[in-house]
């Protein structure tokens, strides 16, 4: 691999009527998307055994993937790391840490309460390609996106909440970002400016030990 052979490419929202499928599977998913699934499910199903029908969520449908590629030829172009940005709202965060209280607490699918946050999910680099910075390169890469199109966040969450008959969002998106980070990478996102919020606690994602992470961006 050279930096020069690697690409980045953005899908926007499919939108909630996309049907959206494991890579594959059918030939309705969008290129980046299906480019995106194939490296989610060669890391987090086949390396972290991770579930194959947990591995699309509905999430999926709203959100705005990347995807680097490498093209080591001029015939051949390989997905290699991919991210998610998962515009506002996000679930209470109760349903992840006690699902089975959640449950009896009548919890809504969504807060709108407090502060608007994007989220980045599904960060993933094949193994072949670890140790060469392409996580960190993603999440740059998605943070200076999100600072220059405040607007498009905004609006894929009013878009939710008239799609649910919820009522319009009282706030806009100031910046605010919100990591899941697996465990044993949490110091790598310190590094890159996010702040582990102990009040979120410690939680189990697919038997994976999670810990919720914040960094407060600049809006252009």
């Amino acid at each position: 691999m050279s930096p020069t052979s690697l690409t980045t490419a953005m899908q926007p929202p499919p939108g909630p009527d996309a049907k959206l499928t494991l890579p594959g599977q059918s030939a309705t998913n969008p290129i980046v998307f299906e480019d995106a699934m194939i490296v989610r499910v060669r890391v987090f199903v086949d390396e972290q055994n991770v579930p194959a029908e947990s591995e699309i969520d509905s999430d999926d449908a709203r959100s705005w993937q990347w995807v680097v590629y490498d093209s080591p030829s001029s015939a051949a172009k390989i997905p290699v790391a991919t991210i998610r940005l998962v515009p506002p709202p996000q679930p209470p965060h109760e349903l992840l840490t006690h699902p089975e209280a959640a449950a009896t607490q009548n919890l809504p699918a969504f807060d709108w309460s407090h502060e608007p946050c994007i989220k980045l999910t599904r960060v993933a680099v094949i193994p072949e390609y670890r140790g060469q910075g392409l996580g960190r390169r993603l999440v740059e890469t998605v943070l200076t996106w999100a600072t220059e199109h405040a607007a498009e966040i905004d609006k894929a969450s009013a878009q939710l909440a008239e799609q649910r008959n919820d009522p319009p969002p009282s706030q806009k998106w100031k910046g605010l970002v919100l990591l899941h980070a697996q465990v044993d990478v949490e110091q790598m996102y310190q590094r890159m400016g996010f702040t582990t919020d102990e009040s979120l606690g410690r939680w189990d994602e697919e038997g994976i030990d999670h810990v919720g992470m914040y960094r407060r961006l600049t809006i252009a």
